[in-house]
């Protein structure tokens, strides 16, 4: 019970930090709105289909989420209360206080590239409203639970910015491929138990990555 309130207390913590500066919400949002203009004005007059639409939705949230999300760690670093943290807060409460974090942050991100790509593109209707949902609630678990260990890795290194990318790639890209599949899926209309098998490979990775990342995090946070 003292876990769950101090875990509870730290997303709070990062919640109320977060709004305060607001350093990782207008990364995201500037990030947002620069990635689909420009995609908008590549397309001009085209209209693109499903499969593509579904493909640049999850591009630009990828990249969207590498501008923020390893600010939950990093962050940590800069104002040198990582140490701090470390002593008044056990490996499993700053682990699961960050990802519920980063959950709810990706979350908001999701639901703002929605928002802006049913405003600019005529052809992002989504026909198949639960399959949509499903994807987008286990993809932004799946990328959080990601996104969470390797900013813990980064954190102490110089090169943040550039190698943040570079290692949730090539982890995250069987995540993107599946909710990619699925989101087509949702705008082709197509009935909820067509997206089954890209649930269970979602779920898979998000319950393999979740526990790999808690079992791996204490060594991660303290060498």
């Amino acid at each position: 019970m003292s876990e769950l309130l101090s875990t509870y207390a730290l997303v709070l913590k990062d919640f109320r930090s977060e709004l305060r500066t607001r350093y990782a919400i207008n990364a995201l949002t500037m990030f947002v709105v620069t990635a689909v203009a420009v995609i908008m004005f590549a397309l001009r007059e085209e209209t693109p289909g499903n499969d593509v639409l579904a493909g640049m939705f999850w591009v630009v949230v990828f990249f969207t989420g590498m501008s923020g999300l390893s600010r939950s760690f990093v962050s940590e670093e800069e104002r040198g209360t990582s140490l701090t943290l470390q002593l008044v807060a056990s490996s499993t409460v700053v682990y699961f206080g960050k990802l519920l974090f980063n959950v709810g942050l990706t979350l908001a991100m999701v639901l703002a590239v929605t928002i802006l790509y049913m405003i600019v593109f005529s052809g992002f209707v989504i026909q198949t409203f639960s399959i949509f949902v499903v994807t987008v609630v286990l993809g932004s678990t799946g990328l959080a639970s990601a996104a969470t260990i390797i900013a813990a890795i980064i954190a102490k290194a110089n090169t943040r910015g550039t190698l943040y990318p570079v290692l949730s790639f090539p982890i995250l890209i069987v995540l993107l491929m599946t909710v990619m599949s699925a989101t087509a899926k949702a705008l082709d209309g197509m009935e909820l138990a067509a997206a089954y098998g890209d649930f269970v490979v979602l779920v898979s990775y998000s319950l393999v990555m979740t526990a790999g990342s808690w079992i791996l995090f204490d060594y991660v946070w303290k060498d």
